[in-house]
């Protein structure tokens, strides 16, 4: 039996058309752009005999397509992030306590499942805050606002809080995968937290305390 004959153009309408099928999982945001670039670039070196200037013009051409893809994408991660929806909120469903948290977070940890260990150990710390009277629950927060009300809170540590916001923000909406790495960012500064004298317990310890004190 004579082979089939296919040419480049073809064959690759033909593989487009099979892989928009159904069965196969649907392509990401980030998967279309690296496709349509693919194309693009496709078009281009195919045509470079045709187009003025050659492959001087290609070049340009090429480098053009490259910048725009990466705008693309920078923006559309920011917007992720800023979007302020629902899913970018720390907390969602179960309440938990910053224990309880931690805990699940280390549970994930051993198992190597960073991204959500990562997810609730960020938490605990939120949470810790709370509970200590540092910053008051507000229902909604992101990591972002946490990094900001927590450094404002606490000045001396608000670059960690920053880096901790900017890895749950990677791994969670920044196609990032969670590392054990990430992960020591966000738990060195909650154990950090978690050796700090609580507030509140400090001010209820003050308060209990009579308003003067007789002289030794």
């Amino acid at each position: 039996m004579a082979p089939i004959d296919i040419d480049r153009d073809a064959a690759r309408d033909a593989a487009q058309n099979e892989l928009s099928k159904a069965i196969y999982p649907r392509p990401s945001l980030t998967d279309q752009l690296l496709e349509w670039l693919d194309r693009l670039l496709y078009r281009i070196t195919s045509e470079a005999a045709s187009l003025p200037g050659g492959w001087v013009t290609v070049t340009v051409l090429l480098l053009l397509a490259v910048i725009a893809g990466l705008v693309v994408i920078r923006i559309a991660r920011r917007a992720m992030r800023s979007s302020g929806t629902a899913d970018d909120e720390l907390f969602a469903g179960h309440v938990l306590t910053a224990a309880e948290h931690r805990a699940t977070a280390q549970r994930h940890a051993a198992q190597a499942e960073w991204t959500p260990a990562i997810g609730h150990r960020l938490r605990a710390v939120a949470r810790q805050l709370e509970e200590d009277g540092v910053l008051s629950a507000a229902a909604g927060r992101t990591a972002t606002e946490l990094a900001q009300d927590a450094g404002r809170a606490l000045p001396d540590r608000a670059s960690e809080f920053v880096s901790a916001a900017g890895v749950f923000n990677d791994v969670s909406y920044g196609e990032v995968p969670g590392t054990e790495d990430r992960y020591q960012t966000v738990a060195a500064l909650d154990d950090a937290l978690g050796r700090r004298p609580s507030t509140g317990a400090a001010s209820q310890a003050s308060s209990a305390q009579p308003p003067w004190a007789p002289v030794r």
